[in-house]
């Protein structure tokens, strides 16, 4: 009853609020579109043959708010098997015509008519075509089933396993109408760092209620399993993927999850990775255990998405051995595994070169995996916008095969084209703006633009999210536009530019903490580990000299990467011990490069500020403070991360920072006190 009453309270607020118009909590996220009065409604129609939730869900839309003449939504029956979620938008005198080889198909195409409505598009002329780059395109909820968020800055989980399946709250409806929106089609609904409990049989019937709810906006739901449930739940022996009871234990809850949810997605798995289960318990391969799942979801057409997210305690070079271990599989993977691949080779760092996976197993489908999520930049304090973090990979060239080889390409016609696929590490908790941030809620519709069409510029994207969000002032989008474009760089520079990476403190990783170092802790969680600073230089070598990670590139990127003449300055300390005088392209050495870097970042921050508070007449009262709060933050934080790394660093170069730089506001012992209680965030 507690529950019921708490709901209903909610929801009268939440109505209440809306009547007086008194609050823009950011809750209508980009889906800021006008309704349309039944006066006007009366004088255009929406046909659509097709009746399925999804197509009623696409009429439906347009209905409430397409005001330009009349539209026929059309099943093609000639539009190609491989594109179902493919559509055209024609316009013809006084109609427009949407065509597509199924309903989500049309839904699609309802959302990009209503898009173009909404940011003030040219709508008389119009032929358009798409199709999407992936055909999975799915968030990563890393979800606990006691409610909180690992790695999640916006509030607890949406999902109230508590009240489920009983009772469903609106918010599922409103989440799954703004993932369809720009074209997602997949959640995972729990953290990968997954509870067996979640394939329980009343689990299951929670997991189906919220299935129900996403089914009429196209999108089907996974689950992430933990490797040894048939042991924990199933009473078994053991969870050894080649033991006969084992593999019947989970063809058995394939079957009846399938009995209760039919188009069910697969399962996602993390194993014998920080801590998790895994088939390598019982000696066997990742192969092992991904083929025995895929064979108990096989007759259901379900997918199994294994992480190459691993590392082990050793002297190796962590950025080494997930190639190390996943490469010597090419081949070995049934035909629905598909390897999910973190974006760089260590862990969602501010800036990594791509991950040497990407290309090195032809006979394997591979797909992307990116964090929205902001574990390494700030939080939802910072405003950093990641489209240009996504495009940076999925643009980069692996030079692995002929043609297609950038890993765009590689992921999108992999060795089975229909199982192309990403993934984006979900932001999103039960926060009325969603994200913890404003500015969070681009990350979130970037991912799905890109997941889309990963052809569309970072710069488009932008100005698509801020007219709907916003406005579509022309002022308020060129200059914020050019905020957000600059932002992640701007990050980069005041947390780990010139290839620095990891060094962020200890657990929650939200400030910097160069010198962490925890006696008797694994090397590879200890920032020293990935800077190496000492009186010579910095950086970590990952030459022949050092661990040898460039051989892990194609040719010519080994090369490239290897001299330090030729290595990108971006990723120069990433492969590269560099010492503290080694003259730079500018002229400058490394260590005034590093300085005027920090303060670059430090002034990009109050150059934001800058431009927000000169746009508040442009923008509602209650999303500027919002905003204006998070970048004072911001600017906070930039300098103390400025401060710390350059202080700590100086203790090894013995070099004065530059006297034309700000200088150091903080002492190196005060910095070395802080300590930050943010379990709450993991």
């Amino acid at each position: 009853m507690g529950h019921v009453i708490r709901y209903g309270v909610c929801l009268l607020l939440a109505v209440l609020c809306y009547l007086v118009g008194q609050a823009e909590d950011g809750s209508q996220l980009w889906l800021r579109y006008t309704k349309v009065a039944d006066r006007e409604a009366a004088l255009r129609k929406i046909h659509c043959s097709l009746r399925d939730p999804v197509a009623n869900t696409a009429v439906q839309e347009l209905q409430h708010y397409w005001r330009r003449g009349d539209v026929a939504l059309v099943l093609d029956k000639k539009w190609p098997e491989y594109q179902p979620d493919g559509y055209r938008i024609r316009s013809v005198v006084g109609k427009t015509i949407i065509r597509a080889g199924s309903s989500t198909g049309l839904l699609y195409g309802a959302y990009h008519l209503l898009r173009l409505q909404q940011i003030g598009s040219e709508l008389t002329q119009l032929d358009i075509a798409e199709t999407p780059s992936y055909h999975l395109r799915m968030l990563n909820h890393w979800d606990n089933l006691d409610g909180t968020v690992e790695r999640g800055y916006a509030g607890y989980s949406l999902w109230k396993w508590d009240e489920l399946p009983a009772l469903k709250s609106p918010r599922y409806v409103e989440y799954a109408r703004a993932n369809a929106s720009i074209g997602i089609n997949a959640v995972v609904l729990n953290n990968v760092n997954a509870s067996p409990l979640i394939l329980r049989e009343d689990y299951i019937e929670k997991v189906k209620a919220l299935a129900d709810s996403f089914r009429p906006y196209g999108i089907r739901v996974f689950l992430s399993i933990n490797f040894s449930a048939p042991a924990i739940l199933g009473n078994l022996q053991d969870s050894d993927p080649l033991n006969p009871a084992v593999a019947r234990w989970w063809k058995d809850k394939a079957d009846a999850i399938y009995s209760i949810i039919p188009d069910f997605g697969g399962f996602l798995v993390k194993a014998n990775s920080e801590g998790q289960p895994g088939p390598q318990d019982y000696g066997r391969t990742h192969a092992d255990g991904a083929n025995m799942l895929a064979t108990a979801l096989k007759p259901h057409k379900g997918l199994v998405l294994w992480r190459a997210f691993v590392y082990n305690p050793s002297a190796e070079d962590r950025a080494k051995q997930a190639y190390q271990e996943f490469v010597p599989l090419d081949g070995k993977f049934d035909d629905n595994v598909i390897l999910q691949i973190k974006n760089g080779p260590i862990d969602f760092q501010p800036r990594e070169p791509f991950n040497p996976l990407f290309g090195a197993m032809p006979k394997t489908s591979q797909m992307v995996e990116f964090q929205i999520t902001q574990e390494y930049l700030g939080f939802s304090n910072h405003l950093v916008y990641l489209a240009p973090l996504f495009k940076e990979t999925l643009d980069a060239e692996t030079y692995t095969r002929k043609e297609a080889s950038t890993v765009a390409g590689l992921t999108q016609k992999g060795p089975n084209p229909r199982l192309s696929a990403i993934a984006g590490v979900a932001n999103i908790g039960e926060d009325r703006n969603w994200c913890g941030h404003h500015f969070a809620q681009a990350n979130w519709y970037a991912f799905g633009r890109l997941a889309w069409n990963s052809d569309l510029s970072s710069d488009s994207v932008a100005r698509e999210w801020l007219a709907s969000t916003f406005s579509p002032d022309p002022t308020l989008i060129a200059r914020l536009s050019k905020v957000m474009l600059e932002s992640r760089e701007a990050a980069v520079n005041y947390m780990m530019p010139l290839g620095l990476h990891h060094i962020f403190a200890f657990e929650h990783h939200y400030g910097p903490e160069p010198w962490g170092d925890i006696p008797g802790g694994r090397p590879d969680w200890m920032p020293w580990y990935y800077h190496n600073a000492d009186s010579l230089g910095i950086g970590f070598d990952r030459t022949a000299s050092g661990s040898n990670a460039v051989a892990q590139y194609h040719s010519p990127l080994q090369e490239q990467f290897a001299a330090v003449s030729s290595c990108p300055e971006k990723y120069l300390l990433w492969f590269h011990h560099v010492p503290w005088g080694y003259s730079m392209k500018n002229g400058r050495s490394l260590w005034d490069n590093l300085c005027y870097a920090y303060q670059e970042g430090v002034n990009q921050v109050r150059y934001v500020q800058r431009v927000w508070d000169g746009l508040e007449h442009k923008v509602d009262a209650e999303r500027f403070e919002d905003v204006q709060a998070k970048l004072k933050i911001q600017a906070k934080d930039a300098v103390w991360w400025r401060d710390a790394c350059l202080l700590y660093f100086q203790t090894y170069s013995r070099m004065p920072i530059p006297p034309t730089l700000e200088q150091p506001v903080h002492k190196l012992d005060e910095l070395k006190k802080i300590k930050l209680n943010l379990k709450h965030h993991n």
